[in-house]
């Protein structure tokens, strides 16, 4: 692997509002599971609190998504990216 940082496009077009809502709750749903294995294997309630914290803030964020989206027409730009440092 090279050294330094790297970028992984993971999401870059114009999609419908109905598109962007499943797009980005496959990825809110995909950390969440994450976060819920993590909690699984905790070893201490702060980590677990922490993590159930989160997931609140992500099923809060995809709630508000959903609002928005729902009274959208026309296109919606999506940019996701994750980057290595």
């Amino acid at each position: 692997m090279r050294s330094g940082t790297m970028t992984i496009q993971l999401i870059n077009g114009h999609f419908t509002p109905r598109e962007s809502l499943d797009l980005i709750t496959r990825m809110i749903h995909v950390k969440i599971s994450y976060h819920e294995e993590k909690i699984r294997e905790a070893t201490t309630e702060e980590d677990v609190k922490m993590r159930e914290k989160r997931i609140r803030e992500l099923q809060r964020d995809l709630f508000e998504i959903r609002q928005q989206l729902q009274s959208r027409e026309g296109f919606v730009d999506l940019a996701s990216k994750i980057e290595l440092n």
